[in-house]
C-alpha cells in the first residue's frame, strides 16, 4: 500500500490560475475549423465561432490564451487580420506542413472576442523574424491606447471603443530554431523591450510602471545541454550595462514519443507506455534547473552609479508550450492531427501536477494546442466535436486554481507506474490528485491528513483498456465519473485507485488536530 501524508498546514504557495492555460496557433485545422468557421457555416456557431468549442471552454474559462503562434508568429503580419474581412489579404501558411492559403479571416478583434467569451487573457506572440519594433509598437497602440490616436480611432472604426487592455507580450518564438543565437537574441530584445509603449498619462506618468508584461523567449526544453547554455548566454548578455526590463522566459518542452516514425499514437505495448509516462516526468527537472539558472543571471546584474532607483529585477519562469507529441502527428492531416487516448490524459494530469508542485517556481503554462494539434483538448470534424480526456483533467484540476500548493510525502516515492499525488487546499477544502501511472493494476492508497477531514466527493476518469480514446463514433467513451467513498479511520483515509486513471478527491477541513 502506498502511504502518503498531507500537511494541511504546510503551504508552498500560490497556485496561479494562469498554469492552466491554452495555445491556439494558425496550424492544420486549430484555428479554422477547429475554432473559426464563418457566420455562413452550416456548423452551429456564434457569430463566426464554432459553438461546440466556444460552450465547452466557457465551462473551462482558461484564464490565459496564447496566439497567434508559435511558428506562424514569426511570418504573422497583424495588420492582415483586421478591417473588413471580405478586403483582407490572401496569405500562405507554410506553417508545419499546412500548406494552404490563408485569408486571415481570424485576426485580432477574432483573438480578442473568443478570448472574452470564454474567460481567457489573451497572450500575444510579436513578429519578430519578418516583422519589425515599429509593427510590435503600433500593434501595442493598436489594442492597448485609450486616448484617441490614430491607431485607436482605427481600432474604434473596426468595432472595438474600448481598448483591450492585452497585458502578456512574447517577443519572439523559439529564436533558437536557427535564426538567432543567445547573443543576437539579446540584442535584439533589448530593442523591443525598450520600445514597450507605458500607456501612462500626465496623470499618472510616475505612479507605476506599464501593465504589459515583457516575455522572452527561452530555450529549447528537450535539448539538455543547449538549454543550459542558451540560458547562461541569454542573460549573461543582458547583464552587459544597463539591463532591459524582462518580466517573463518562455521555455518550451514536448513529451516527444518520436523514436520510431512509424509509431501510432493509438497503438502500443507496455514500452510504449511507461516511455511516454517517463518522458513527461522530465519537465520537473527541466524547470529546477531553469529557474536556478534565471536567478544566478539576474545576480549579475549592475548595481546602478547614480541616484535613478532601479528596482530589483525579477522574471517569472513561464512553460509556452507543452504536451505529447506522437511521431505519427508529422505524417497526419491536418497538419500536427493527434488523437488522445487515456495515456495523454494521464500525462497531462502529471504534468498540470508538475506545475501545481513547483508554482513558486512557474507562473504561467499553455498547452499545445487547445483544438485539432498534439495534446488537444478538442477534436473537429465538419460539425461534429469531441472533448478528449484531456478535457476532462483540465476540467477536474479546476479545483486547484487560486488555491496554495501543499506539501504532501510519499512512502515510498513516486516511480513511473506507481500512483503520482498533489494536494491543494481552498477555502477550508483539500483537494488530493491521485493519478495511477501503472498500466494494468489497481492501487490502494492510503492518505493522512494529520487533523479530522470529512469526505465531500470523488471523480475519476479512466478507460475501459490502456489505448481508449473518444472518436465521433463513440465520442464519451471516456468520460469523468463519481469516484467511490473512501474507508476512514480518523484522520486516515484509505482508498482504491483503478489502473491507468486520474482521481480527484476533495475533504473538508474540521479543524479538529488528531494526535
Amino acid at each position: 500500500m502506498q502511504k502518503n501524508i498531507v500537511h494541511f498546514n504546510r503551504e508552498k504557495g500560490l497556485i496561479y490560475p494562469e498554469l492552466h492555460g491554452q495555445f491556439i496557433e494558425f496550424l492544420g485545422s486549430c484555428i479554422y475549423d477547429g475554432i473559426w468557421v464563418g457566420e455562413s457555416s452550416r456548423v452551429p456557431n456564434y457569430n463566426g465561432f464554432r459553438k461546440d468549442v466556444v460552450d465547452a471552454l466557457q465551462e473551462l474559462a482558461p484564464p490565459v490564451i496564447r496566439w497567434p503562434g508559435g511558428c506562424y508568429a514569426d511570418t504573422y503580419h497583424w495588420r492582415f487580420g483586421i478591417g473588413k474581412r471580405e478586403e483582407r489579404p490572401v496569405t500562405y501558411n507554410e506553417n508545419f506542413g499546412t500548406y494552404e492559403k490563408d485569408f486571415n479571416q481570424f485576426g485580432t478583434h477574432e483573438f480578442m472576442k473568443f478570448c472574452r467569451m470564454v474567460g481567457a487573457k489573451p497572450w500575444l506572440n510579436v513578429n519578430m523574424l519578418s516583422g519589425s519594433v515599429a509593427e510590435m509598437r503600433d500593434w501595442m497602440e493598436y489594442c492597448n491606447r485609450r486616448e484617441p490616436t490614430s491607431l485607436a480611432k482605427e481600432r474604434e472604426a473596426n468595432g472595438a471603443k474600448e481598448p483591450f487592455g492585452v497585458q502578456y507580450w512574447g517577443i519572439g518564438n523559439e529564436v533558437w530554431g536557427g535564426s538567432l543565437t543567445p547573443a543576437d537574441y539579446a540584442s535584439e530584445y533589448r530593442k523591443y523591450a525598450s520600445a514597450f509603449p507605458s500607456f501612462a498619462t500626465e496623470e499618472n506618468a510616475f505612479a507605476k510602471p506599464s501593465f504589459m508584461k515583457r516575455i522572452a523567449c527561452g530555450p529549447d526544453g528537450n535539448k539538455p545541454k543547449e538549454r543550459v547554455a542558451w540560458t547562461k548566454d541569454f542573460f549573461k548578455e543582458l547583464a552587459k550595462y544597463r539591463p532591459p526590463v524582462i518580466d517573463a522566459y518562455d521555455l518550451h518542452f514536448y513529451n516527444w514519443n518520436i523514436k520510431n516514425s512509424g509509431r501510432n499514437e493509438l497503438k502500443f505495448d507496455e514500452t510504449g507506455w511507461y516511455e511516454v509516462i517517463l518522458g513527461c516526468l522530465e519537465l520537473e527537472e527541466v524547470i529546477w534547473e531553469q529557474y536556478a539558472l534565471i536567478q544566478e543571471g539576474l545576480a549579475e546584474y549592475p548595481a546602478a552609479e547614480d541616484f535613478f532607483k532601479v528596482s530589483e529585477a525579477h522574471c517569472k519562469l513561464v512553460v509556452g508550450e507543452w504536451g505529447n507529441w506522437h511521431a505519427a502527428a508529422f505524417a497526419n492531416q491536418p497538419a500536427l492531427y493527434q488523437q488522445c487516448t487515456i495515456r495523454d490524459a494521464i500525462t497531462t494530469a502529471l504534468t498540470l501536477d508538475i506545475f501545481h508542485r513547483n508554482c513558486d517556481l512557474v507562473g504561467m503554462a499553455c498547452v499545445a494546442q487547445t483544438v485539432n494539434v498534439l495534446n488537444s483538448l478538442f477534436l473537429t470534424e465538419g460539425d461534429k466535436c469531441i472533448r478528449t480526456p484531456n478535457y476532462d483533467v483540465f476540467l477536474m484540476y479546476k479545483v486547484h486554481r487560486g488555491g496554495k500548493a501543499l506539501v504532501l510525502e510519499q512512502f515510498p516515492g513516486s516511480q513511473p507506474g506507481d500512483v503520482f499525488t498533489f494536494a491543494s487546499k481552498k477555502a477550508g477544502v483539500i483537494s488530493v490528485n491521485l493519478v495511477n501511472t501503472h498500466m494494468k493494476l489497481a492501487k490502494e492508497m492510503e492518505l493522512d491528513f494529520e487533523t479530522e477531514v470529512l469526505f465531500l466527493k470523488a471523480e475519476v476518469l479512466t478507460g475501459d483498456s490502456p489505448d481508449a480514446y473518444n472518436s465521433f463514433e463513440q465520442p464519451d467513451r471516456i468520460r469523468t465519473k463519481e469516484g467511490e467513498s473512501p474507508e476512514r479511520n480518523g484522520a486516515v483515509y484509505k482508498l482504491t485507485v483503478p489502473a491507468a486513471s486520474v482521481s480527484l478527491y476533495q475533504f473538508q477541513i474540521q479543524r479538529k488536530i488528531v494526535k
